[in-house]
């Protein structure tokens, strides 16, 4: 396995995209959903309508230049997105050399990481790859498990983030706690969340949590069921 799978917390992080075409556009706009602090865009071109409509996020700053090797300083991630292959490589090279993360719109071997395809529902992400070998196989996978995912674990995710705390706030010994969680899993809740089924969640939240959380059962469920 070449690449090591792994999420990235961009919040509050600065991040460079290198053109701003139906690529760049792409990566901003998905950028954007990770939160970070500032998203510099850089593009010689006129904006365009794609950009424009990004733009109304006061976390982008554009400007109308080239690259500058300086520009990638701090920077948590890059993308070199131009049209202009030799450019794009330059950019990734400039970044290795910085020890900054690097992404190449046509030169992923030379990339310092590839962005995975991913399903993403509620709370639930799933990434998948080929390793940049079969992008159309990818994009079947992910049509796939889109299909197989549907909402069908919002709800046990949303319930399962909201009791963890409590759990570990018991103290209790990490074996015992283990069981518990994989005990939830397991159960019959995923599908009781799914219907909405209200007495069906509180009697196995009943059956399965320690006597302590019961009174927390309530609030748990809060608009989930």
């Amino acid at each position: 396995m070449r690449y090591y799978p792994v999420f990235l917390d961009l919040h509050g992080q600065r991040c460079l995209v290198v053109g701003a075409g139906e690529v760049g556009c792409r990566k901003i706009a998905s950028l954007l959903e990770s939160d970070p602090a500032v998203i510099h865009v850089l593009d010689v071109a006129e904006p365009s309508s794609c950009l424009q409509a990004l733009l109304e996020d006061k976390r982008i700053i554009h400007e109308r230049r080239g690259f500058l090797p300086q520009d990638a300083e701090g920077c948590a991630l890059v993308f070199a997105a131009t049209s202009n292959p030799a450019a794009n490589r330059e950019i990734v090279d400039i970044c290795a050399a910085k020890g900054i993360l690097c992404n190449g719109a046509d030169a992923p071997q030379a990339s310092s990481f590839i962005v995975p395809a991913h399903v993403q529902q509620g709370s639930i992400t799933l990434a998948l790859s080929t390793q940049g070998g079969s992008p159309a196989l990818t994009r079947r996978l992910r049509r796939e498990l889109e299909a197989w995912l549907g909402d069908r674990f919002t709800g046990l995710a949303e319930l399962m983030a909201r009791l963890r705390p409590l759990v570990l706030a018991l103290q209790h010994e990490t074996r015992r706690n283990t069981t518990l969680f994989r005990d939830l899993v397991e159960s019959p809740l995923a599908d009781a969340l799914q219907r909405r089924d209200r007495m069906a969640c509180e009697a196995l939240l009943k059956d399965l949590l320690p006597p302590e959380l019961h009174p927390h059962i309530m609030e748990l469920l809060h608009d989930l069921a």
